[in-house]
């Protein structure tokens, strides 16, 4: 009995965590400049959706290229720390402000795309891979 591989083979894996690496780092710098960009608010409470926004975006790239359970839960729980974790160093910037709203937002975020993960969808990127190099 042969079991499934947990991983899809994806040919461009190592560009495909490049630009997850480069997302984190982005999420990173956004969360702790001490001038966020300022987009202002066309309703209420939209900064959390960009926060929601930035962490399922995560989740959903990385849940693409890991299929492993096990590889996937702990993807989640370290984005979910990384989001309380860099709220909780903006308390020390005297011009950003920590919000358990953004720590709510961004697990919300994570919890969307560990979802989507779970589905059909997963496998996006290797469906892309597979009409590019026609396989």
């Amino acid at each position: 009995m042969e079991f499934p591989k947990p991983d899809p083979d994806l040919k461009l894996r190592f560009l495909w965590l490049g630009i997850g690496y480069a997302l984190v780092l982005l999420v990173v710098f956004m969360s702790l400049t001490s001038s966020p960009i300022d987009m202002g608010e066309l309703f209420p409470y939209e900064d959390k959706v960009y926060h929601a926004f930035a962490y399922f975006t995560l989740m959903a790239w990385f849940g693409q290229i890991y299929h492993d359970r096990f590889q996937r839960n702990m993807i989640a729980f370290v984005f979910i720390f990384m989001g309380v974790l860099l709220e909780y160093l903006q308390s020390f910037d005297p011009n950003r402000m920590a919000e358990f709203a953004d720590m709510v937002a961004n697990t919300t975020g994570v919890a969307l795309g560990f979802w989507l993960a779970l589905g059909p969808l997963r496998n996006t990127l290797l469906n892309f891979e597979r009409v590019i190099f026609r396989n």
